[in-house]
C-alpha cells in the first residue's frame, strides 16, 4: 500500500568507501550461520567515501526532507533488543530538503574517528560500528546501513609473570602446574608443565580447555554465559609420582577476542584456562585460572596507523580445590 501511494523506496542507496579495494576485510559470522566480509578499521582511522543514490525511475522526482550520513558505535543486549546503547554518534548533512530528479552521489568524510572499543558479537551481546544513510521523507524514510569491523590493538605488557598454581585433595592428590606467562596475544602459544607430587587416586585422563565467560548487566541483573572454546587432552592413563607433562597450546587455532573489561558498563569478556582431571569413577577435579588476551599489531600495518592502547591486567585467581 505504501509503495502504491508513492512513498515506498523509490531509490536504492549504497555506500562505497574511498579505500574499499585496498582495505583489509575480515570474515564475520551472521546470526543465521552465514558469513559476510567487513572492512577493517582501527582507532583513529579516517572513514570516508561516497553515498550513491540511484533512482528506480529516472526523471521521476524524489521528494525528501534532507539526506544525512551517520557514523555509529552501538551496543545491543539481545534480551533487551528494544534498547540500543550508542557510545559514538557522528553525523553529516549531505543534502538539504528538496527534490531529486536524477541519480547522484555525495562524498563524505569523518576524520580521525575515535573507536575506543573492539567490535564484538557474542551469545548475549553485540558491539557494532556502522554507517547509516537516511533519506528523510514525510511518511517512510529510506535507510541504508553498512557494517564496519574495528580491532583494538595493544602494546606488549610491561610485566608478564608466569602462573604457578596447585590443585589437589588432602592426602590423596597434589599437582602443581605452571604456565610461562599470564598474558598472551591472540596468535601466541601457551607453554607450561604439570608436576605430579602426590598421586593416591586413580586418574583416568586429564584435559585442558579455554573457557570464555561473557558477562552482561550489573548487580542483581548480572548474567554470565560460559562457552568452552576447545578441549585439549593432556594425558590418557594413570600418572605416577614425580612425573611431569609438558603443555603447548596454539591460540591461533581458535576464534578468540581480546579480554574486554566493563565495556561501556554493559558487558565484559574474560578467558580462563580450565584444567580438569577425571578419575576411574568419573569424578572430576578442576582448577581455573584467568588469563589476559590482547591483540598484537599486524606487521603489515603502517607505523602511523598503529594506534595502540595500554594493556591492563585482568588477572584474578579463582582457587578451586586448592592445596593449603
Amino acid at each position: 500500500m505504501v509503495s502504491w501511494l508513492g512513498y515506498g523506496n523509490s531509490a536504492t542507496v549504497s555506500i562505497v568507501l574511498d579505500d574499499e579495494e585496498t582495505r583489509t576485510k575480515v570474515p564475520v559470522l551472521l546470526e543465521d550461520d552465514g558469513k559476510e566480509y567487513q572492512h577493517l578499521f582501527y582507532d583513529g582511522d579516517n572513514v570516508s567515501g561516497k553515498v550513491l543514490i540511484k533512482l528506480k525511475q529516472e526523471g521521476k522526482k524524489l521528494e525528501h526532507q534532507g539526506i544525512k550520513i551517520e557514523f555509529l558505535g552501538q551496543i545491543e543486549i539481545y534480551y533487551d533488543r528494544g534498547n540500543h546503547y550508542e557510545f559514538v554518534k557522528l553525523d553529516k548533512d549531505l543534502a538539504r530538503p528538496g527534490d531529486m530528479t536524477e541519480s547522484c552521489s555525495f562524498p563524505f568524510e569523518f576524520l580521525k574517528v575515535v573507536k575506543q572499543y573492539e567490535s564484538y558479537t557474542g551469545r548475549n551481546v553485540r558491539l557494532r560500528y556502522f554507517l547509516r544513510v537516511t533519506i528523510s521523507r514525510r511518511l517512510v524514510d529510506i535507510i541504508h546501513e553498512k557494517e564496519l569491523m574495528v580491532h583494538q590493538l595493544s602494546s606488549y605488557p610491561e610485566t608478564n609473570s608466569s602462573l604457578k598454581m596447585e590443585v589437589g585433595i588432602e592426602d590423596c592428590l597434589h599437582i602443581e602446574f605452571e604456565y610461562n606467562r599470564s598474558k598472551y596475544h591472540l596468535n601466541d602459544v601457551i607453554v607450561g608443565k604439570i608436576y605430579f607430587i602426590l598421586v593416591r587416586i586413580k586418574i583416568k585422563h586429564m584435559e585442558l580447555s579455554i573457557i570464555k565467560r561473557e558477562t552482561t548487566g550489573s548487580g542483581p541483573n548480572t548474567y554470565n554465559e560460559n562457552e568452552q572454546i576447545n578441549r585439549y587432552e593432556i594425558m590418557d592413563g594413570a600418572p605416577v609420582r614425580g612425573e611431569s607433562i609438558p603443555i603447548r597450546l596454539f591460540l591461533s587455532a581458535y576464534d578468540l577476542t581480546p579480554t574486554m573489561k566493563d565495556v561501556n558498563k554493559k558487558f565484559s569478556v574474560r578467558y580462563y584456562l580450565n584444567l580438569v582431571l577425571v578419575d576411574e569413577e568419573d569424578r572430576r577435579y578442576f582448577k581455573q585460572q584467568e588469563i589476559t588476551l590482547w591483540r598484537k599489531s599486524p606487521l603489515s600495518l603502517k607505523p602511523e596507523n598503529r594506534g595502540v592502547v595500554a594493556l591492563e591486567s585482568t588477572l584474578n585467581e579463582n582457587p578451586v580445590n586448592s592445596v593449603s
